[in-house]
Parts: C-alpha cells; structure tokens; sequence
C-alpha cells in the first residue's frame, strides 16, 4: 500500500521473468542489467527452462576438448552458476504453463517451430503468472501473443 494524495491504494507488484540472454549478461558481469535486478529483485522470477539452457551451454563448453587447457575456469564459471541459481526463484514448466503452451500452439500454428519451442516454453510460463518477460530477443518472443516485453540493456 502507498499514500497518494492522502489516500492509500494498492501498489500493482509485477513479476520480472528474465530470459536467458539477460542471465548470461549479468552473470559476466553486465551492470546495466544487474542495477535493473536490484532495483527489483524482490519481484524477479526466472524460468526452469534457462536453467536448462544455461547449463546445457556450459556442458558443451566443458566438453569440448579444445577447451581443456580452460577446465578449470570453466568449472568454476559453473560453480558460479549453480551458486547464483541458489538465491533466485526459479519458475516450474508446471501444468498451468503447459496448458498455456499447448493453447499457444493450437491458435498460432506458425508458433510450432523447433527453434522456437523452449522460447516458447518460458514465454508460456510469463503468461501463466502474468509476468513481464525481459529479454533482448524481440524477435521470438513478439510472436508470442499477450506477452509484455522489455529490455533492460
């Protein structure tokens, strides 16, 4: 509640579902979107599905052999991860989102494209909650219908 004009009104909190490129940017240490998280963190959700495409990025990294000579900086790079995930909530692909997902697909069959699926998927989980998605992917996420996108780059 605030007080505005002596009168109290409810504040409308939003929640902030922050894609993956925005994660990868902060996690190198990009402080235009870090202030940006700070400035909300109470309200900033991400979905399961970045965990997923973060460490399945790091797995690649990790096993490509012309990376060894780096191994152990990339393993802490993970470790860093997985601590950073810790502390942050983290949004499950659950049977709301599903249900929005398949909805998603029936009425805008241009949707059902492999490289738009886990994009998709997060875009889902955004609408289930009533979230803004953050992201520097306008490209994707615009198709999605009814999704509220900003960029905090």
């Amino acid at each position: 509640m605030i007080k505005e004009s002596g009168i109290l009104i409810q504040k409308q909190m939003s929640l902030y579902i922050i894609d993956t490129d925005h994660i990868s940017l902060l996690l190198e240490g990009n402080q235009a979107v870090a202030s940006r998280i700070d400035a909300v963190a109470s309200d900033v959700a991400i979905a399961i599905i970045t965990v997923q495409e973060v460490f399945n990025g790091w797995v690649v990294k990790i096993n490509n052999r012309s990376e060894s000579d780096n191994i152990v900086k990339l393993y802490t790079k993970l470790w860093a991860t997985q601590e950073f995930f810790k502390g942050v909530t983290i949004l499950n692909f659950d049977d709301a989102a599903y249900s929005c997902y398949k909805r998603l697909l029936r009425e805008n069959p241009q949707l059902n494209k492999k490289r738009l699926h886990k994009d998709l998927r997060i875009g889902a989980i955004a609408l289930s909650v009533n979230a803004i998605m953050v992201t520097r992917n306008f490209k994707d996420f615009s198709q999605i219908p009814g999704l509220v996108l900003e960029n905090w780059t």
